[in-house]
């Protein structure tokens, strides 16, 4: 049953959960805001070390008010909140807007930037960084995260021996450290919500070991900046308060210096 468990919460880019607390948590953050629109009431529906930290984060950042859902110490738990929800899409994060229920990061991140936040953690829209700041806003789940959650289920089942002649986590988070080389964030020379985004698959790459971490400096140099916000301190001890818990294992990642001249056969790991 637990490995049934476990096996279905992979496919969510989750794991199973260790002995479980039975405190609730519902904390709310009361504070005054200049946003140009009224915000309604906003529930998180969270899982801890998941992407629903990001909206935390968010929110942190722009010193505006929420109310937080998760039963601490158990995952299972927390995402049976969430289906209580009754929506057609369980996932974290999950937000009560209102009386409107919103999933998928960005669009809960645009949103409340666009609504209650103008100007705030965006670039201007006619800089040069705008579009990149658009671009890694998407680029952290459609190419990033989606390419290394491939390639952990897949070494998972049949570790490889060498790296793939398509693109794969390597390769993706390549693409990153070569941005972050002439820029300080990945909204150009400010932090932005892209930095949100992109914060948590390049955590996942580095600790699930789907690539060398000692390749990646200008990653590890800015991850260092991102860890020295206030905002992010904040986060980290609400969202996690016990570390991350139901932590998926790392896996074995192939030598860098092993590209396949061929392309895979099928049902191929590599």
């Amino acid at each position: 049953m637990i490995e049934a468990i476990s096996a279905a919460m992979l496919a969510m880019g989750l794991a199973a959960t260790p002995q479980a607390t039975d405190a609730e948590i519902a904390t709310k953050k009361q504070s005054t805001t200049n946003a140009s629109a009224e915000i309604p009431k906003i529930v998180i529906y969270h899982l801890e070390g998941r992407r629903s930290e990001r909206i935390i984060w968010l929110m942190e950042e722009l010193d505006l008010p929420y109310e937080l859902k998760f039963v601490r110490g158990n995952l299972m738990a927390s995402m049976m909140q969430i289906r209580a929800l009754g929506h057609g899409m369980p996932m974290a994060p999950t937000v009560v807007y209102g009386d409107d229920i919103i999933v998928e990061s960005g669009a809960i991140i645009d949103t409340i930037l666009a609504r209650h936040a103008p100007g705030k953690l965006v670039p201007p829209l006619s800089s040069r960084a705008y579009p990149h700041h658009v671009k890694w806003m998407h680029y952290a789940e459609g190419s990033l995260a989606a390419r290394l959650f491939s390639d952990y289920r897949a070494w998972r089942v049949k570790p490889p021996t060498k790296r793939s002649m398509l693109v794969d986590s390597e390769n993706v988070v390549q693409y990153s450290e070569d941005y972050l080389k002439e820029n300080k964030w990945f909204g150009g020379s400010e932090f932005s919500a892209a930095d949100i985004m992109m914060e948590w698959p390049l955590n996942v790459a580095f600790k699930l070991n789907l690539v060398n971490a000692d390749q990646f400096p200008n990653i590890q140099e800015w991850q260092k900046r991102i860890k020295a916000r206030p905002a992010y301190m904040r986060m980290r001890s609400i969202a996690t308060p016990d570390g991350i818990i139901g932590a998926l294992p790392p896996v074995k990642h192939p030598p860098s210096d092993s590209r396949a001249t061929t392309l895979p056969s099928a049902g191929s790991s590599n």
